[in-house]
């Protein structure tokens, strides 16, 4: 075949692939106006193929951290395909089929965005990054020949370009590459007219919007958004709606008929409860989807719904579920529960459901057990949604299991306990096995004052203190928590964020009253109080050596205690030191400090560290309250030190991500656990020294300009 023949034929083939994608320039747009918010917001891109698929990932990234047609900032992007040396050691370790996936692991974190490329949509080692992609909690886009395929599947979208050889193929995800950098300039608003907030955020939906006119669906509610814009995140909370009625009076005398006290009733108040106090407690555009009866009190429920966001009212079996506390002197007396039994009716409008749910930039399911989430028809349309977008999910014990590949799914201890049927199962532990049951991308298991348990990688779980509150009311903690994340979410946060924000949100609710605050209240709750310093035994300083860690070991172990052990240089100690140190002792009952000794930093660190020796660290860190002893060692890592101290918890902080940390396997050998801690950005010693030295130079060279004038 001449280049003459083959060129004439090849341009019939690529008219069929940019046809294609003409007609799928929608899913292009919806991807950069994703993408310009995830990379603004820090996350990263991570780019792979095979052969000339290789070639078009590095093309991408290189765009991205580079820049296309007009000059912006350069954003985090790695093609996984370029670094020779570690695709050659993980091929030769792990064989071919880890070479993307094992990467995916080192350098992807939750919201990070990972672009797969294959004509075929069959290639092994693209399938297994997708699959470890998803399981990391990123977004999974893919671009591949014609559907269907299994990248296809797996990916949360895909381009599958038809066209009729490999060629075309290939070629139309070049043209699509380039058309995604340019939608993404336009969202940036770098050359030329800045995209409105309000077409990025239309443009990341994949169906219409709900009508806000009035003219849509009868069920779907006009909505008084209360000086919310459009253009804010939407949220779509799915669940069992209930009406909280509380009777407040006074007792002054019991009933001649029985020994029980007579309430002389003073106010009635009645409010939303169960997913429609979740919906009140979300932020930015708001849509509750719940069954709610045709009554007296369902009426009631939607007049005060409709005043703060807008009401998809599916049909309801019996009455409106009403949980009624009667109180006096604001203790509760007693609780009457009737209606019922609040599961969906029949002839659902699942098309009008699938289209809010398609509209949605999150979707938050509260599960209060009536049936909701046990529904055939809306389990596939939330299944569909979570493959989409970022669903999290408040499981109830009657309620149904989270659909597969959820972003989050948020129990309680005791909610944990129950499904992993181990009543005494620690919170990380459950936490990391209702991930994998439930094939969910994150985990977080709520314990009150103890915090929160992330799982959201294969090895580490990550803990988040709970604010210190004295006092407070818990009640409609976990409808604040979800609601948090949610929201946090659907403005784009990382997993990780969005559970720091919902723990610190949940800790201000108790903090400020719970419902029964926000009640009387009905405003944003405010910020959380500062923690104070936990009150502990003192401890002392010692070197590592085995008698004395196995002396140190039984002495806080005496009395049934849980020692935690974390380490570190903590050369100038600064406040993310303090912020781990404390983590790290609200996990147990007593805190020991691994510290490395001056040989050791220098090692690790160069020449001129420690800046603080070994003697003045140690006694620094033994001062704060949090702290029961410190150990000095002088090897590069502490786990000659845990093998004979055997903490019950290691934890360490730090942004690790998915990668093992060197401990984990000593400290996991003695039935020990391993926790990683929030990583509080922008504090380190080194950035601190190098502050120093400019303000140093700075002042040198003043003073030599003063001098000379």
């Amino acid at each position: 075949m001449s280049a003459q023949h083959w060129i004439d034929e090849h341009r019939a083939e690529l008219e069929t692939a940019l046809g294609f994608l003409q007609d799928h320039a929608g899913t292009v747009e919806q991807w950069a106006a994703e993408l310009a918010g995830r990379l603004s917001g820090g996350a990263r891109l991570l780019a792979a193929g095979n052969g000339g698929s290789a070639a078009e990932a590095q093309h991408l990234t290189s765009e991205l951290v580079g820049r296309f047609l007009h000059d912006r900032r350069s954003f985090s992007a790695i093609s996984l395909c370029s670094e020779s040396s570690s695709v050659s050691a993980i091929v030769n370790d792990y064989g071919a089929e880890e070479m993307f996936a094992r990467q995916v692991e080192g350098h992807g974190r939750p919201g990070d965005v990972l672009v797969l490329l294959s004509t075929s949509g069959k290639s092994p080692n693209v399938l297994r990054a997708a699959e470890r992609g998803r399981e990391l909690g990123l977004t999974v886009w893919g671009l591949t020949g014609p559907a269907p395929n299994p990248l296809a599947e797996l990916c949360d979208d895909a381009l599958c370009v038809e066209a009729p050889s490999t060629a075309a193929v290939q070629e139309g995800h070049l043209v699509a590459i380039h058309a995604l950098c340019a939608a993404l300039d336009r969202h940036l608003g770098v050359g030329g007219t800045a995209v409105s907030s309000e077409e990025r955020l239309s443009a990341r939906r994949d169906g219409e919007a709900p009508a806000q006119d009035g003219s849509g669906p009868e069920q779907l509610s006009a909505r008084r958004d209360g000086g919310t814009g459009d253009s804010a995140p939407h949220v779509v909370v799915v669940g069992d709606v209930v009406l909280d009625a509380d009777v407040d009076g006074e007792v002054v005398r019991l009933s001649p008929d029985a020994p029980v006290p007579v309430l002389d009733v003073s106010t009635t108040r009645h409010s939303p409860g169960g997913a429609g106090l979740a919906a009140l407690l979300c932020t930015g555009r708001v849509t509750l989807v719940a069954p709610i009866a045709d009554d007296e009190h369902g009426d009631r429920l939607v007049a005060e719904l409709e005043e703060h966001l807008t009401v998809l009212r599916l049909p309801h079996e019996g009455a409106t579920r009403r949980k009624t506390r009667i109180r006096s002197g604001g203790q509760s007396l007693v609780r009457v529960d009737d209606g019922g039994p609040g599961s969906p009716g029949e002839h659902l409008p699942l098309e009008e459901v699938a289209r809010v749910l398609a509209s949605a930039d999150a979707v938050l399911v509260s599960d209060y057990g009536a049936g909701t989430t046990r529904h055939p028809g809306l389990r596939e349309l939330l299944a569909e949604a979570a493959r989409r977008t970022r669903l999290v999910w408040d499981p109830h014990p009657r309620g149904g299991d989270p659909v597969p590949g959820a972003a989050l799914v948020t129990p309680n201890l005791s909610e944990a306990r129950s499904a992993t049927e181990r009543p005494d199962a620690p919170a990380d532990v459950a936490a990391a096995a209702l991930r994998t049951a439930w094939r969910a991308r994150g985990v977080c298991v709520t314990a009150g004052a103890d915090g929160a348990f992330l799982a959201a990688h294969d090895d580490e779980t990550s803990y988040v203190p709970a604010v210190a509150t004295h006092g407070g009311d818990p009640c409609g903690a976990g409808d604040r928590f979800a609601a948090s994340a949610a929201s946090a979410l659907a403005s784009g946060a990382l997993l990780s964020e969005a559970v720091e924000s919902a723990v610190a949100d949940a800790s201000a609710w108790v903090a400020a009253g719970g419902a029964e605050g926000f009640r009387g209240r009905r405003q944003p709750v405010g910020e959380p109080a500062e923690t104070p310093a936990a009150p502990t035994d003192r401890g002392g300083v010692l070197k590592a050596e085995p008698h004395a860690l196995r002396e140190l070991a039984t002495r806080l172990r005496g009395d049934g205690a849980t020692v935690v052990a974390t380490g570190g240089c903590f050369d100038i100690v600064h406040a993310g030191h303090v912020a781990t140190l404390q983590a790290a002792r609200r996990l147990g009952d007593r805190l020991v400090v691994l510290m490395n000794s001056d040989a050791s930093v220098t090692r690790l660190k160069g020449q001129g560290r420690p800046v603080v020796p070994a003697a003045d660290r140690a006694k620094v860190l033994e001062a704060l309250d949090c702290v029961d002893a410190v150990v000095v060692f002088d090897d590069d890592d502490p786990r000659g030190t845990l093998t004979h101290l055997r903490p019950d918890i290691w934890a360490k902080g730090g942004d690790y991500g998915g990668r093992p940390l060197p401990e984990t396997e000593v400290v996991q050998a003695h039935g020990g656990r391993v926790v990683l801690l929030p990583y509080l950005g922008g504090r380190s010693t080194t950035s601190i020294i190098n502050r120093s030295e400019q303000a140093a130079q700075a002042a040198e060279h003043a003073r030599s300009t003063g001098g000379a004038g």
